[in-house]
């Protein structure tokens, strides 16, 4: 390999930032953050995904669990490592480095960051804590123009996702409520792939896969006809 001493190496900061992802029961959301801050006398406000520079003595994983702990609370939530991300123009705008210096309080140069993308449940217990850190749900569609490269990143991650969904189908039931309609389930299809599915065709679908078990309970207090509940159960994934 050709040595290049005349060249400065770079001054890397490594960070994580976590593509977190929810479903709603009509489409995905993503879990952001909103940034204030100052230039040129004028004061912003737009959102970011979470993130955070890692510490000296943790590793990426350990960062990346670190920040959806502080955010969420959640512990016990796998989190998957999409891509890296190391452009030197990711720190070109300057309202990007002076607000991260500004919350850093320490020079910043350049960052190299890892995304990892997590499929959670939204429920209650889960957003009761995110005003605290100025986090909420934004419905994918509706997502402006993020900070640094973050719209990019948002979008590698939904595209992760639907290849990695393709392999393993049943990570899907992540983002789904412990027991659930065919409906439910179709949808949460249909905005993972951006495709629309035919309702009597994916019940024959439904009724290939064992480990989503058919429950004797009905939606209750809905003016249309009561759709049946399933569960996913994950023992029997194995058995397809």
């Amino acid at each position: 390999m050709e040595k290049r001493q005349s060249q400065p190496l770079a001054n890397n900061h490594i960070s994580v930032d976590c593509v977190v992802v929810g479903f709603d029961g009509e489409q995905l959301k993503v879990l952001l953050v909103k940034r204030v801050g100052e230039e040129q006398g004028e004061v912003f406000h737009d959102m970011k995904l979470p993130g955070s520079l890692i510490y000296e003595d943790e590793d990426l994983d350990e960062a990346a669990r670190r920040v959806l702990r502080e955010l969420t609370g959640l512990k016990n939530i796998d989190m998957r490592q999409f891509k890296a991300y190391g452009s030197r123009n990711r720190t070109s705008n300057p309202k990007d480095v002076h607000w991260l210096e500004r919350a850093m309080q320490m020079r910043v140069e350049r960052i190299v960051t890892v995304g990892y993308v997590a499929l959670v449940k939204i429920d209650r217990k889960l957003s009761q804590g995110l005003d605290d850190y100025q986090a909420c749900w934004v419905a994918v569609p509706e997502v402006k123009q993020l900070a640094f490269d973050h719209n990019q990143i948002l979008a590698d991650a939904l595209s992760f996702i639907s290849r990695f969904c393709t392999y393993e189908p049943s990570r899907l039931f992540d983002l789904l409520p412990r027991k659930f309609t065919a409906a439910q389930l179709r949808t949460l299809y249909e905005v993972v792939y951006g495709r629309r599915m035919d309702a009597r065709n994916f019940h024959k679908r439904m009724a290939q896969m064992p480990y989503i078990v058919p429950l004797d309970e009905y939606e209750q207090g809905v003016s249309h006809r009561a759709a049946r509940y399933y569960r996913f159960d994950k023992k029997l994934v194995g058995s397809v």
